[in-house]
């Protein structure tokens, strides 16, 4: 038996739910039956339709809508950049306190095809020796655009087998337990399609992730 989503936000019109790393989010993205719109769909009883990507190894905020006009609605909002989200990553590297990144990407998987405008707000939030948290926002949303972009830097994020460093992965693997992306949806901002007025959605940082970040402070700390 699979395990229930948690519920982050639900109204007559929208759903969101704080999405577990490793589960996509539809069954067009992945074959397994084991999907995030299957499982939200089973768990509430009724139909939801996805407004927006979030990546299988990435975690947090994940939006449905309940009808097929409201998704219309939210997905116009996306495309006309009226959303916010914004992710915290753990990275090889220090970046600069505050950095866009404005960087061509492939608009998808084909890395040959014409790239198109990609840009990401970057603000470094804490430092662990070589090692930084850092807070994205990205402006577009192109596929895998903050992981291309944060190794476009130089800073790669730890956990990410395809723009990461396998060293860097390993030692995490093996020094903090962490098996997984260090990629979180920590918040969505939108406005209501039907209200009105600004909907503002937010996880916290799983406890797999807060603990790794405990454990390097507390080696800053030692060392200090």
């Amino acid at each position: 038996m699979t395990a229930a989503l948690s519920i982050l936000f639900r109204d007559e019109s929208l759903i969101a739910v704080d999405k577990p790393a490793g589960l996509a989010v539809h069954r067009g993205w992945a074959r397994e039956h084991d999907v995030a719109m299957v499982r939200l769909r089973d768990q509430i009883g009724a139909r939801v339709f996805p407004v927006h990507r979030l990546d299988r190894a990435t975690s947090g905020v994940l939006l449905f809508a309940l009808s097929a006009e409201i998704a219309s609605r939210v997905c116009e909002s996306f495309a006309a950049g009226k959303t916010e989200k914004t992710y915290l990553a753990l990275v090889r590297g220090v970046p600069p306190d505050e950095i866009l990144i404005d960087h061509p990407l492939p608009p998808g998987e084909d890395t040959r095809a014409p790239r198109v405008a990609a840009r990401t707000m970057i603000f470094r939030r804490e430092v662990f020796g070589r090692y930084s948290l850092v807070e994205a926002r990205p402006l577009t949303g192109r596929l895998h655009q903050v992981r291309r972009h944060l190794k476009h830097i130089s800073c790669p994020l730890i956990g990410d087998v395809n723009y990461g460093k396998g060293e860097h992965n390993r030692l995490f693997r093996e020094r903090h337990g962490l098996d997984r992306l260090f990629l979180h949806a920590t918040r969505l901002r939108l406005p209501h399609p039907v209200q009105g007025g600004q909907l503002d959605i937010a996880s916290p940082l799983p406890l797999e992730l807060e603990a790794v970040l405990q454990a390097l402070r507390e080696v800053e700390r030692v060392r200090y």
